[in-house]
């Protein structure tokens, strides 16, 4: 059997759009921490290595928000920045990225550009296949409509992906949202094995070597 190759996955968007509970989901368990007040810890990216249960393997990567410039002293901001630029460009050299996950937070759409230039257009220069993943949709009959309900605004802002995980990451304790939060596991892991597997057809930074 040929070995398992371990695929790069980089996750950005706003602080408290999720990203954390986005990776827990992915993961199957809690291995990334989601309390709001660890915003100084997150000023530098994460790695959570994830291991499915078909023996999928991906690195992912938290990246800090960066939309909450004003919360940050100007030389955190340059220093997020610079720890952003260096890792992606480790990533182009040293195996490729095979997806960028855009954490979108259902109700704070209109604040999203600055991150997708940042993240898609400067840092990875449109190079790298992207995938958002809108969440907070718990109260969504269907999860899927706030997508179709809302995909002329990514249009109007130019924002392209490939393809969207529209889910929720509430897993309350009545298991009032259990369903959603079943449905939500599969619709990203979904998501992010078929362009991950994809990514290695690209001409984009996947499989650089």
């Amino acid at each position: 059997m040929a070995p398992v190759s371990t695929q790069n996955v980089v996750i950005f968007g706003e602080v408290g759009a999720g990203k954390s509970s986005v990776i827990n989901l992915m993961a199957g368990q809690e291995i990334a921490p989601t309390s709001s007040n660890l915003l100084r810890c997150t000023l530098h990216w994460v790695e959570y290595q994830i291991t499915l249960k078909n023996g999928s393997q991906y690195n992912v990567f938290d990246m800090v928000g960066l939309q909450e410039a004003p919360c940050l002293q100007v030389g955190e901001y340059l220093s997020a920045i610079t720890n952003a630029y260096s890792l992606i460009n480790t990533l182009k050299e040293c195996g490729g990225i095979n997806l960028l996950l855009f954490c979108i937070r259902a109700g704070k759409v209109a604040a999203c550009q600055e991150n997708y230039r940042l993240f898609f257009k400067f840092l990875c220069e449109k190079k790298v296949l992207l995938a958002l993943v809108i969440t907070n949709l718990e109260r969504e009959r269907r999860m899927e409509d706030w997508y179709m309900r809302n995909r002329s605004y990514f249009d109007k802002c130019d924002i392209r992906s490939v393809g969207h995980a529209c889910i929720t990451t509430a897993n309350l304790l009545d298991r009032s949202h259990g369903d959603k939060y079943e449905e939500s596991c599969r619709i990203l892991r979904k998501v992010v094995e078929v362009h991950c597997n994809a990514s290695m057809d690209s001409e984009g930074w996947a499989g650089v070597q």
